[in-house]
């Protein structure tokens, strides 16, 4: 995949003068830290395929892993060129030996995450089924070690409160952590991470710092990750959709304790 005009930006927190008010009565001006946030539009062969509300940092990585987790590509080979304008408004993708399919119905999803991220259409989608996930041994030392990494809370949540973080991880060491606004974009950040660097997510975890809905799992599913761990809770439909296809599902997980679902 070649990568052209694009920025790959850091996440930059923007700094607002406020008026806090106290239950003394007092207020005062305060610099408050707020999180970025853009609108980005997907283009796959020159037409409108998604839109993505989120933070700026990490687009290519986003759009290769929702591509992926959305049963649109199948690896990141497919995809020959993708750039990302310099203001994070507008990616375009191009899709090796792959035609819209214009006879699909044309949709709208709205993932659970935040109305601001839309499936346009399924025209590229490669319609695989869901498959079985191929279990792993995994220990309590694993979750616990990543649970206490996302306490110790050391990335832009610390400052601003305002994004949701995913960890990627192997029994040995993370290996990636995305964050975003929304918990679906921080997911697929990770996602896209790994395929483009030739990771193997059927020997990883994902840890998110977000609930669990099926679509969450759906994506975990079919990005092959064998287990995902959640610092909230799950579904029941979530659980239930774990349990047919082998996936481990892990929720309220902190240094202290979790549950395996």
């Amino acid at each position: 995949m070649e990568v052209i005009g694009t920025i790959e930006l850091a996440d930059e927190p923007l700094e607002f003068t406020i008026a806090r008010h106290r239950l003394d009565g007092s207020v005062a001006a305060e610099t408050a830290v707020v999180q970025d946030e853009t609108l980005l539009d997907v283009y796959v062969n020159e037409i409108p395929t998604m839109q993505i509300g989120c933070s700026k940092s990490n687009l290519v990585e986003l759009v290769v892993g929702r591509l992926f987790s959305e049963g649109m590509v199948g690896s990141a080979d497919e995809i020959t060129v993708m750039s990302v304008c310099e203001n994070s408004m507008r990616a375009d993708v191009y899709l090796r030996n792959r035609t819209a399919d214009l006879t699909r119905k044309s949709k709208r999803v709205i993932p659970t995450c935040c109305t601001n991220n839309i499936i346009l259409n399924d025209f590229f989608g490669l319609d695989e089924p869901l498959a079985p996930v191929q279990p792993i041994s995994w220990t309590d030392e694993w979750v616990f070690r990543q649970a206490r990494e996302f306490a110790q809370d050391k990335t832009a949540h610390a400052r601003t409160h305002g994004v949701h973080s995913a960890y990627l991880s192997t029994p040995e060491k993370t290996l990636c952590v995305r964050e975003d606004i929304g918990r679906h974009n921080a997911f697929d950040k990770v996602i896209g991470w790994a395929l483009m660097n030739d990771v193997d997510l059927a020997g990883c975890m994902i840890y998110t710092s977000g609930r669990v809905p099926t679509d969450m799992v759906t994506k975990a599913i079919r990005a092959g990750v064998p287990l995902l761990v959640s610092k909230a809770v799950a579904t029941d439909k979530t659980v239930k959709l774990a349990r047919e296809l082998n996936l481990t599902l892990i929720c309220q997980a902190t240094p202290q304790s979790f549950d395996v679902m």
